[in-house]
């Protein structure tokens, strides 16, 4: 069974953020049931590397990591089992229904949970979404949404943030192995073979009855781990150069059925040639997928992407400068003198584009600060307003509101230059597209329309940022038109853009 790796880059831009549309809704898991080449009107449970591939897309669109998702599939459903023996949706005693045991969760068609796996999946992965988002929830360090230990409290909160769940015993003071989000993630790293990091939590944190209904009191908001921590394997990008985790196997083909190619030693620096693939051999249960890699002498061949890391891609040890950074790291608590976003992100203080937040309440020094929040997910309207700030600098600061949205201005003026952007004034949720995360793809494309001065497609506007330097991919695929911006990558895309359109004048 052959699978191809998201050919819904199309519709990612629009879909993606508009999720609360059912039309939306529909048009990706029509998508979805073509990429992976599943049946379904079926009534019987899909095959591994087809179910592998149902989990692995729907996660994807909503930016959560495919390991979590497929683990608690895992962890709900046994076996990634949808249908019981006679083609009926498996239901348990507390009305869990389906292969992500949707509860009581309201908004979705309880007889389409049952029926329809792609439907129950995507509500599963909606779920975890929401509780990633909540405000009421402990959040890790920055709360990347590629770090796998950054989800842990969502993935408790998938279950119920009850006292069976915390993650110490407050009568022991000991960890809670039984917790739900401790056993998904050993399901992690049993089946994608990863080695998690235990976040050392402590039990004055976790306030509660231990025979009590009621949730548990959160006493710390945000825990800020000075650990080596987990980023999804699924986000690779073509060219980019990777290293092996430990001594593997280079396969012909994407099974462990095919011959070798030969060994990679631990470390060894390969480079990925393509979009990852999954399993073979349909009836063989992987959570992991593939990825097509080159050696340095030309060697090629597929490797688990449980045994590469980002290390040869991603410096790990400490950006070192002689440098004066006191007044920045004064002035913006979280600044880091040592971040790979430093310069990029002082190149935009200094140029006014980036202000920081100030009066932020930290919980772990318990004082109010002004913060740069890079890691925090780039929004359309910050993206707007950062690159107006820029580009349009006197036109942005005397413009006015049209109407009783606070941003019809900002938004009147990507109109006016021709920029397709996503939200609008029209329905609350179009308003609120605002607010969501900005994928690379809508990115690029806003820029490519402001600088020709028309709409022009994502492709397009791709295209525009390899052929100018404006991206370091070399393909449209390589760039990850999907994935959701920081607020620490903008300052270098712009840079890029200036740099551009210096040499045009």
């Amino acid at each position: 069974m052959k699978k191809i790796l998201k050919p819904l880059i199309s519709v990612i831009a629009i879909g993606a953020l508009s999720l609360s549309i059912n039309i939306d809704k529909n048009v990706l898991a029509n998508n979805i049931v073509n990429t992976c080449d599943y049946d379904s009107a079926s009534k019987g449970n899909p095959d591994f590397s087809t179910m592998n591939c149902l989990l692995t897309e729907t996660a994807l669109i909503y930016d959560v990591p495919p390991e979590i998702v497929k683990a608690i599939a895992e962890g709900e459903s046994g076996n990634w089992r949808h249908f019981d023996k006679n083609g009926e949706a498996i239901v348990t005693a507390d009305n869990g229904i389906g292969i992500m045991q949707i509860t009581n969760q309201a908004g979705y068609n309880q007889d389409r949970l049952k029926s329809d796996i792609v439907y129950n999946i995507q509500a599963g992965v909606e779920t975890l979404d929401k509780m990633f988002k909540r405000k009421d929830l402990p959040s890790i360090n920055g709360g990347e949404r590629d770090v796998l230990e950054h989800w842990y409290f969502a993935i408790m909160a998938y279950n119920g943030t009850k006292p069976v769940n915390s993650p110490i015993v407050q009568a022991t003071g000991k960890r809670n192995a039984n917790a739900y989000q401790e056993r998904i993630l050993r399901i992690i790293e049993k089946l994608e073979l990863i080695d998690l990091t235990e976040l050392p939590f402590s039990r004055e944190h976790f306030q509660y009855e231990s025979n009590s209904k009621e949730n548990i009191k959160f006493s710390a908001m945000n825990y800020d781990f000075d650990l080596s921590l987990n980023k999804s394997k699924y986000f690779f990008e073509t060219n980019q150069k990777v290293s092996a985790t430990t001594n593997v196997t280079l396969r012909t083909r994407p099974t462990t059925d095919s011959p070798s190619m030969g060994t990679l030693r631990e470390g060894e620096i390969v480079t990925i040639t393509g979009p990852f693939v999954y399993e073979e051999v349909s009836t063989k249960k992987n959570h992991f997928v593939w990825y097509p890699v080159k050696r340095s002498d030309g060697t090629k061949g597929y490797v688990a992407s449980s045994y590469l890391n980002y290390s040869a891609s991603t410096p790990t040890t400490p950006v070192t400068t002689t440098q004066d950074y006191s007044a920045y790291a004064k002035k913006f608590a979280d600044f880091s003198t040592t971040a790979w976003w430093r310069d990029d992100m002082i190149w935009a203080i200094d140029r006014g584009l980036i202000s920081g937040y100030g009066n932020v309440w930290n919980a772990k020094t318990k004082k109010y600060e002004t913060q740069l929040q890079p890691n925090t997910q780039l929004t359309e309207a910050h993206f707007l307003t950062i690159f107006f700030r820029y580009a349009q600098k006197d036109e942005l600061a005397s413009v006015k509101n049209t109407s009783s949205w606070n941003k019809s201005g900002l938004y009147n003026m990507a109109k006016k230059y021709k920029m397709p952007v996503l939200a609008n004034e029209e329905s609350t949720a179009s308003k609120g597209l605002a607010d969501k995360g900005i994928r690379r793809g809508t990115l690029a494309q806003l820029m490519a329309s402001y600088y020709y001065g028309k709409t022009v497609s994502q492709n397009e506007a791709i295209q525009f940022f390899i052929d100018n330097g404006i991206t370091t991919a070399t393909s449209i695929g390589g760039y990850n038109p999907d994935q959701i911006l920081t607020r620490s990558q903008i300052s270098a895309f712009i840079q890029r853009y200036e740099s551009f359109v210096s040499k045009q004048k």
